[in-house]
């Protein structure tokens, strides 16, 4: 339902077209039958009054939106309907029952210019029934190829009765037409001998001959081969093609069963003649395609009718489901590979040059066949096309093909098929065929092309409703008699005045309907254009003059009413471009173009010197970004200031926090900021947005907690003087006398001043403080020389 969905959108854009208008109300149709023509989603209203500028083809949606009753609508709809289904069979019964390819019969109605996608599903069954005819070429050159295959007929049934269990083989042969210049004619013991001028004996020269009809007696097989001999013609092409026709077209003769897998195996050395050769011989009847196999098995039309072409081959072997295999010797298995490659379902084999190898080869060449699965149609209609996706192995789809190959006996493939209609054919019922290569079983889709109204039947002569009547009411439209001109053929030609034509032109002298139209009766009809609708009185409107931005109507935000665009709301302009909304200029931190720009039709014009991006959000030396900031380190790393009471610093504050020993050089797009908190300690951040946008706020681990990496004398001015008495000594530290310069520097630290600084700590300068019984350590504070 998705795809239909999808389908249908497609159709509405294309009937829509690319510059916006309506192709419904654009193409002057003023029947019925001409609006279904026009595109598949056209409908028609046959409703007697409509509103003038209200067009009767339109779009259905239209047409039931300006007041037209759903069943005064004319809108067929394409459709597949599917007659015949039964289900694909597991194996082959050999009889009438077996089904390799499902549906067997559906009904296409397609309306003009329309499509449908129907689906096959295709099976090789298992088990299927299978006939074999060998037909071998026994030209003298042949003579130990025919030796080699007098137990053919045994080993063949050994072999393929593994892969099925209902197997009939039969035998022909063939050497060219017994007529000049392919025969020996001379000396005149050439007739009956053609072998007389090397010494040897051989048959008469014969076009083709019919040996044995299938047969599941394969002891048989191996005595009429043991029979036969070779014979000789004069020239090097055989006459194989001749053999091939008659045994596809003589089915009766062959025994051919309609329930079975057809094998044609084919055997020569050599090339073949082919379509106007027989013209050497002074044959120009073109080959007829029937079996002309007489009372004696042989073929009666040789020397009468012409070789048959690839195309008459390739017909009929697919009429009788025959799958062809060529097995040819090396030096000619290109010539037969190009032919293959016109015959649908035909194999090519290489054969030895004494046939040693042919069992393997038949085997292996069913195998092929039996591996691949290929569509063929017979008889489709011009006026059709038809496209194909496949489905092969692993559900996967493949485009455009019809044919899947390396499968196995009982897989099952599908096809989706999709046929499209051109225009409207005359004939309004047409069918095809389309078949699995070599297979009996078929799906006949028959076609009805519904290019009428049903309107039309109940048209009404002599209508009162057209001027008394004086024309016909069809479809909800007057058609005129023959004289009467008008919408209701209320206007006669005899009586036509020239000076109704004033009332087609707002002023004398200008032109008459705009020129856009004809006056009729004293009124403008408008002409229609493919661009969109003229209307008006004199038809001085239309809906597609107005001007387009960017290839659209209106900026595909408005309509065109009169050449000027209405546009829609959130939208203003003159074509309508420009977005009045504001949505799309929101920042982060819920403020328009961040606060520092305005939004003009739907983006940001950032005024803040040194603000850009989308929303304005990037700012790096705006001399109020640490401010801002400033209030997110707060919230986010401390969890504490103005948006934690106000909850919103997930909303106010998307940036992301790190906590760092140092600022690390950034670059110039990073900023430096340092703020006292509430506890009057100094925090320093730094403000930093990567080339993706993202806000980064890197912050000291501890706010004014830095290691002493100063002279303590610099930093008594940081902290408060609160009295006189002991020094102030860190918890878990004892007041160290002090050595050398480093008492004599710093004696009222010992005895004094008693420090207090919350916001620093102190590492256990050696001499100064220390843990108790713990000896005194260096301190980094101070140079090795104190």
């Amino acid at each position: 339902m998705g795809k239909l969905r999808v389908a249908l959108g497609i159709l509405v854009l294309c009937a829509a077209g690319s510059w916006g208008g309506n192709i419904c109300t654009t193409r002057g149709v003023n029947s019925c039958k001409q609006c279904l023509a026009v595109s598949p989603l056209c409908a028609w209203c046959s409703a007697k009054t409509m509103d003038q500028s209200s067009p009767r083809c339109d779009l259905l949606a239209n047409l039931l939106q300006n007041g037209c009753r759903q069943d005064l609508i004319e809108f067929p709809t394409s459709s597949v309907i599917i007659q015949e289904d039964r289900p694909l069979s597991d194996k082959g019964s050999g009889g009438s029952t077996t089904t390799q390819m499902r549906p067997q019969r559906i009904e296409l109605k397609l309306r003009p210019d329309d499509s449908q996608i129907f689906q096959v599903q295709v099976r090789q069954v298992e088990d299927y029934p299978v006939d074999i005819y060998y037909l071998m070429d026994l030209s003298n050159s042949m003579k130990d190829d025919l030796r080699n295959i007098q137990n053919l007929g045994t080993t063949l049934a050994s072999e393929m009765r593994k892969l099925t269990s209902n197997l009939r083989i039969g035998f022909g042969a063939f050497v060219d037409k017994p007529i000049s210049p392919y025969m020996y004619i001379s000396p005149p013991e050439a007739l009956k001998n053609p072998c007389y001028e090397i010494g040897e004996t051989c048959l008469p020269m014969f076009g083709y001959k019919h040996v044995l009809s299938l047969t599941d007696e394969v002891t048989r097989f191996n005595e009429e081969v043991r029979k036969q001999s070779v014979s000789r013609n004069r020239d090097a092409p055989e006459g194989g093609f001749d053999a091939i026709i008659q045994a596809t077209v003589c089915d009766k003769k062959i025994g051919w069963r309609n329930d079975a897998s057809h094998l044609l195996v084919f055997t020569t050395d050599a090339k073949t003649h082919i379509a106007l050769d027989g013209r050497l011989a002074g044959i120009v009847q073109p080959n007829d395609a029937e079996c002309h196999i007489g009372q004696d098995n042989f073929y009666s039309a040789s020397t009468t009718l012409d070789y048959p072409s690839l195309g008459l081959m390739t017909e009929k072997l697919s009429q009788k489901n025959i799958n062809l295999i060529f097995a040819v010797t090396d030096t000619v298995v290109g010539l037969y590979q190009n032919y293959s490659e016109l015959i649908p379902g035909t194999t090519v084999g290489t054969l030895s040059g004494d046939s040693s190898n042919v069992l393997q080869l038949i085997v292996d060449s069913y195998g092929k066949i039996r591996s691949k699965v290929e569509l063929e149609v017979r008889d489709l209609p011009e006026e059709l096309s038809l496209s194909f996706n496949a489905t092969c192995l692993n559900d996967e789809v493949i485009p455009g093909l019809k044919s899947c190959m390396g499968l196995k006996i009982g897989d099952t493939v599908s096809f989706s098929i999709e046929a499209k209609v051109r225009g409207c054919p005359q004939e309004r019922q047409k069918s095809f065929t389309i078949k699995p290569v070599g297979f009996k079983d078929s799906l006949v889709v028959v076609v009805n092309f519904n290019c009428s109204c049903s309107c039309e039947s109940q048209a009404e002569t002599n209508s009162s409703f057209c001027s008394g009547g004086n024309g016909s009411l069809e479809c909800g439209v007057c058609r005129c008699n023959p004289g009467r001109l008008g919408s209701h053929c209320e206007c006669s030609e005899e009586e036509y005045n020239p000076s109704q034509q004033d009332n087609c032109s707002p002023r004398p002298g200008q032109p008459h309907c705009s020129q856009r139209g004809e006056c009729i009766c004293g009124q403008c009809v408008c002409h229609s254009s493919d661009f969109g609708k003229v209307t008006g009185k004199y038809c001085e409107c239309d809906d597609f003059s107005c001007v387009r931005f960017k290839g659209q109507m209106c900026s595909g935000h408005g309509t065109c009413k009169c050449g000027d665009c209405v546009c829609n709301s959130d939208w203003t302009g003159d074509y309508c471009n420009c977005t009045t909304r504001t949505d799309t200029c929101m920042s982060s931190n819920g403020l328009v173009c961040s606060g520092h720009g305005s939004c003009v039709c739907g983006k940001c014009d950032c005024t803040q010197p040194g603000s850009y991006g989308d929303t304005c959000e990037k700012c790096p030396t705006c001399p109020d970004a640490c401010t801002i900031k400033k209030d997110c380190v707060e919230c986010k790393k401390f969890e504490r200031g103005e948006l934690v009471k106000q909850q919103s610093c997930s909303r106010m504050c998307r940036d992301e926090i790190e906590t760092v020993q140092e600022l690390g050089d950034r670059g110039k797009d990073a900023v430096n900021c340092t703020y006292k908190d509430e506890n009057d300690c100094v925090v320093r951040f730094q403000y930093f947005e990567d080339s993706s946008g993202k806000s980064i706020l890197y912050v000291i681990e501890e706010p004014g907690r830095t290691q002493l990496g100063v002279p303590i004398v610099l930093l008594l001015g940081v902290c408060t003087n609160r009295g006189v008495g002991a020094p102030f000594v860190p918890p878990g530290y004892e007041p160290g006398a002090g050595t050398g310069h480093r008492a004599a520097l710093f004696p009222a630290l010992r005895t004094r001043a008693v420090i207090s600084c919350p916001c620093l700590t102190f590492p256990h300068a050696s001499g100064l403080f220390h843990p108790p019984a713990e000896p005194p350590r260096r301190s980094s504070l101070f140079p090795p020389h104190f």
